[in-house]
């Protein structure tokens, strides 16, 4: 069985700031965007809500995926 990567993208209420990022644990790691566990941009813009995912059969394509989706355009 092969590990799945997500690539997912986070906003804020108000949808002012996309947050973008690769996770190998989609709940985990929405759960600490959610509970503020480590300072950052999330915690600074308030970037809680999960507005969209992929999933990824590695972590070099879901990187790859996270690099394309930020160098497109708002």
């Amino acid at each position: 069985m092969s590990e799945q990567y997500y690539v997912y993208i986070m906003t804020n209420p108000s949808s002012t700031v996309l947050y973008v990022g690769v996770s190998g644990n989609l709940t985990k790691r929405f759960y600490e965007h959610k509970a503020w566990f480590v300072d950052g941009f999330t915690t600074k813009y308030n970037a809680v809500m999960l507005v969209y995912y992929e999933v990824c059969d590695d972590v070099i394509g879901a990187i790859q995926r996270e690099k394309q989706i930020k160098a497109g355009s708002r």
